[in-house]
């Protein structure tokens, strides 16, 4: 039910390394206002927050750098290796991400943005795509998704894969997707997908 002022709040999502950050980044540069769920989920477990009290009494001052940051490489370490680790994590930090989203949202639309699009790794693996009108999945096959993350990361290809493995196949999101942008080709081509598909997200 879109009247003349409504705004589209979109979930953008792909799997690890699919180029989302740059797609989120070309939406940007068309007008969309970005809430990036990384970004929040960084500002969560900040030294003093009670998501990082909780992940420093869960996981010990161990995971934590010498300025009292969390020490990521050594908690991404212990929890992709770890599945039950990695969802009490998830459980720390996910309910409060999301309800910065919310936050942010209400914001956004303060401001009068042409399009909201939030940038969600896991959306459909916490099935959250109901906060969304509906969901942009980044996609690239999967033996592109490894080269990228192999060399973006500098891990080897068990590392790699151990990471892809903790997430759901980009063919399964692809089919659960409103819409695709496909990025396995040239920054060129995937652009002019996401111009077009502005075009008719604001249209």
């Amino acid at each position: 039910m879109q009247n003349g002022n409504h705004v589209k709040v979109v979930g953008l999502t792909g799997s690890i390394a699919s180029g989302k950050s740059t797609v989120a980044a070309m939406f940007k540069e068309l007008g969309a206002c970005i809430i990036d769920a990384d970004q929040l989920a960084r500002e969560v477990v900040l030294p003093g927050e009670p998501a990082w009290q909780d992940i420093r009494r869960r996981f010990g001052n161990d995971v934590l750098l010498e300025d009292g940051n969390i020490n990521r490489p050594k908690l991404a370490e212990i929890i992709f290796s770890n599945d039950q680790a990695r969802e009490e994590l998830n459980r720390i930090v996910h309910p409060r991400v999301f309800d910065l989203i919310r936050q942010r949202i209400g914001q956004a639309r303060e401001q009068s943005c042409p399009l909201i699009l939030v940038d969600v790794p896991l959306l459909y693996e916490n099935k959250r795509q109901d906060m969304y009108e509906q969901v942009i999945v980044v996609y690239v096959p999967q033996e592109i998704q490894l080269e990228r993350l192999m060399k973006r990361n500098g891990l080897t290809e068990e590392q790699a894969m151990l990471r892809i493995a903790s997430q759901m196949r980009p063919e399964e999101k692809k089919e659960l997707a409103d819409f695709i942008i496909d990025n396995s080709g040239s920054p060129e081509e995937t652009r002019a997908q996401v111009r077009r598909l502005y075009e008719k997200l604001t249209g």
